[in-house]
């Protein structure tokens, strides 16, 4: 049986896993093949998909590389966040590695559209310099952000002078969190009347985000565009070279077949 490891924790990994498992929750379908979804464990009470579950790191390209020959892994999907770089970086030197093939999937990113107005940056230090600069520009007080980059950037941001944050994630941030920081601990998907209230009810001037694709979290930026609101966006990290890039789970799950 034809045995098939996603790197998973997204929408589209669980899609892919479903399509591969048939839907069963044993992970093997009747077209002969053995899903194992790898989750790295970062967020508490994650939503799992079909079939054989793993749980935790593999410390690295080289602890990737001996499981997926213990294991006998014949196909390697890294279907991780679009911002999950290091393990990116571990799936294609552990298939180069052992001969696994390896596919990636990513869901599209987001595209500016009438109305918009963003600040496209390469990281997260860039978008920290850009508020640094919009803040010191400002003579109306401390600049309030929405930032909705994740919990483990928040020490990115946290040091900006003239800064108040709003930082929305699923899990806490690691204490302690500064005054000028106020977290709020909430998961999507979420509404454009919610967010459209949020910006409003906390004054916000900017949103910070990645640009993480999908539709779970647009609405922040329909909103944003409705209220004119600035948005710095964060661009993706590049993949390695040579790794092939596919956009859907049907996709993916035609690869991992054949």
């Amino acid at each position: 049986m034809r045995r098939v490891l996603i790197l998973g924790g997204t929408a589209e990994a669980r899609a892919l896993a479903a399509e591969l498992s048939g839907g069963s929750s044993g992970g093997s379908s009747g077209r002969g093949v053995h899903v194992v979804s790898s989750l790295a464990g970062r967020v508490s009470n994650p939503r799992l998909p079909v079939g054989e579950v793993r749980e935790g790191g593999f410390g690295g390209a080289d602890g990737l590389a001996a499981w997926l020959a213990a294991e006998r892994i014949d196909a390697l999907v890294d279907a991780t966040h679009p911002f999950a770089a290091r393990m990116t970086a571990s799936a294609a030197e552990a298939s180069a590695r052992t001969g696994v093939p390896l596919l990636v999937l990513r869901r599209p990113g987001w595209r500016e559209g009438p109305g918009d107005a963003w600040q496209r940056v390469p990281s997260l230090p860039a978008a920290a310099a850009r508020l640094f600069e919009t803040a010191a520009q400002s003579s109306g007080g401390a600049v309030r952000v929405f930032l909705t980059t994740g919990r483990r950037s928040l020490p990115v941001f946290t040091g900006l002078a003239g800064v108040w944050l709003l930082a929305r994630s699923v899990d806490p941030p690691e204490p302690p969190v500064p005054d000028h920081v106020h977290v709020l601990l909430d998961r999507g998907p979420y509404t454009v009347e919610g967010e459209r209230a949020l910006i409003r009810e906390h004054r916000l001037d900017v949103l910070v985000t990645k640009d993480s694709g999908g539709p779970m979290t647009t609405a922040k930026l329909v909103a944003a565009r409705e209220l004119g609101l600035p948005v710095i966006m964060v661009d993706r990290p590049p993949l390695p070279a040579g790794v092939r890039l596919v956009e859907t789970a049907t996709e993916a799950a035609a690869w991992a077949q054949g």
